[in-house]
């Protein structure tokens, strides 16, 4: 074999030069697409021990187990039970919005399971983690499993800010008949395009449906409210019900007992029947 002449070892050292930024670039993505399933298990390390009320316990979903927070209801009888999804960089036992909800529930008869969703990397922009919405999916699918297998048929889906996207984003693609409601906390949607993703997943629901969000949340949130609301109307969901609650961050920082209140009491015109097969 003849050796490479110089040219074309300058040529070849060109063409690495040239592929190498691209290569990165490759890397950087490759590493942002999809769930980080290690800082899955770095978290649960971190939160496990906080988890003073539920139990820790683990879910499978797409060969892979992930973190929920069991919690019975603390009431001679059991309501339902309710699935809890995070947002962005939360966790299940999240102090703002997620614990409050999870464990004042469970005071007032409703047993909830709180789960970890899928979360990109550290280092990850706001787009990988939009596109951990279908991923979610199947999570939301073991939960609603483990519980119609403990007997509980009354179930609801609760969601925060990107939980509630990928809670929106499953009822709507499956039209599960074991969701009997659906709360979306601080959802967002693209504007006031019919067709966007949020909005069209909107029309799509038949099931009860809260709407709930602060009046100081984000921008995304509030400016699409009126959005949110012509969607259900025109679609013809008459379930559907939007609540400002004035005062209210994102996370509603210090106002935990309104939110959990006004998700009570419209719980308990929405779903208030005990299903549970023993």
């Amino acid at each position: 074999m003849r050796p490479a002449s110089p040219a074309s070892r300058s040529t070849s050292c060109r063409d690495m030069r040239r592929a190498l930024p691209i290569l990165v670039l490759l890397a950087i993505a490759g590493r942002s697409l999809g769930a980080d399933f290690s800082r899955e298990a770095r978290i649960r390390e971190q939160i496990e021990d906080s988890i003073l009320i539920g139990e820790a316990i683990t879910l499978r979903a797409d060969g892979h187990g992930f973190l929920a927070i069991h919690t019975e209801a603390d009431t001679p009888k059991t309501i339902g039970a309710a699935i809890i999804l995070h947002g962005m960089g939360a966790d299940p036992n999240r102090t703002t919005v997620i614990r409050p909800l999870r464990t004042d529930l469970a005071e007032h008869g409703w047993m909830t399971l709180s789960l970890q969703m899928p979360v990109a990397a550290s280092d990850a922009p706001a787009s990988a983690w939009r596109r951990l919405i279908t991923e979610a999916g199947p999570r939301i699918a073991a939960a609603v499993t483990q519980l119609k297998d403990s007997g509980i048929l009354n179930i609801v889906l609760i969601g925060h800010s990107l939980g509630a996207d990928m809670g929106l984003s499953y009822l709507a693609g499956q039209q599960p008949e074991a969701i009997r409601a659906f709360v979306a906390i601080g959802l967002s949607a693209g504007g006031d395009n019919p067709d966007d993703s949020v909005l069209r997943a909107i029309a799509k629901l038949k099931i009860p449906v809260l709407d709930i969000f602060g009046g100081e949340d984000l921008p995304a949130v509030r400016q699409t409210a009126r959005a949110r609301r012509i969607a259900a109307r025109k679609a013809g969901n008459a379930l559907y019900r939007q609540i400002r609650i004035d005062g209210a961050d994102h996370f509603f920082s210090d106002m935990d007992d309104v939110l959990d209140s006004r998700i009570r009491a419209w719980l308990h015109k929405t779903a208030k029947g005990v299903e549970i097969k023993k």
